[in-house]
């Protein structure tokens, strides 16, 4: 029997995710990035990474695909990052992050289609996700929409933590305490997913 690694998965992205939109919205001095940097390559990432794979092994074909993906863009986001500041190579140019965000804002927003079907919490969760690509693409060029990216992406992380701890506290006192607000599934037979 395998418990459901979808709380663990929502956890490991939405405090990275807080945690970095702390410095992108301008609330935290840059020295925080190191340790986001840290905790992208371990919570968010690593840990994420293998929600995915456990996912996968209890036939959960979305959770597996978003948190191994998910897991993956920390692990490379950090990686790239560290890397730069070390000077291994040269940083990105602002289109090539441009690029970088807006193709992770589409996947994202394909998945966010696919939330419908699972339910409220999760479509607020990758809807504030395809917006924070969005912005963040944006804000390569601007400023001020880099740090309205922050407040975006404090607002999405925070929504993946609420997802996560919902899941876990209905799932561990058998009830439902916190809402997630489920969609009607087209098979009779289908049960709620996170």
């Amino acid at each position: 029997v395998i418990a459901n690694p979808a709380p663990l998965g929502l956890f490991g992205f939405g405090v990275t995710t807080v945690l970095l939109n702390f410095e992108n919205a301008g609330i935290s001095e840059k020295t925080l990035l190191n340790l986001v940097l840290s905790h992208g390559l371990f919570y968010g990432g690593a840990a994420q990474f293998a929600a995915g794979m456990w996912e996968f092994a209890t036939g959960n074909t979305f959770g597996a695909s978003a948190f191994t993906s998910y897991g993956a863009f920390w692990i490379s986001l950090a990686a790239f990052l560290w890397a730069h500041q070390g000077g291994l190579f040269a940083g990105a140019q602002e289109i090539d992050m441009f690029i970088y965000f807006m193709v992770w804002g589409a996947l994202s927003a394909l998945l966010w289609v696919i939330t419908f079907r699972i339910n409220k919490a999760l479509v607020v969760v990758f809807g504030s996700l395809v917006l924070l690509f969005l912005l963040l693409a944006i804000g390569e060029y601007s400023t001020g929409v880099h740090k309205a990216a922050g407040y975006v992406g404090l607002f999405c992380g925070g929504s993946a933590i609420y997802t996560g701890y919902a899941t876990l506290l209905n799932e561990t006192w058998k009830g439902t305490f916190l809402p997630i607000g489920p969609y009607a599934s087209p098979a009779a037979d289908a049960k709620e997913v996170v």
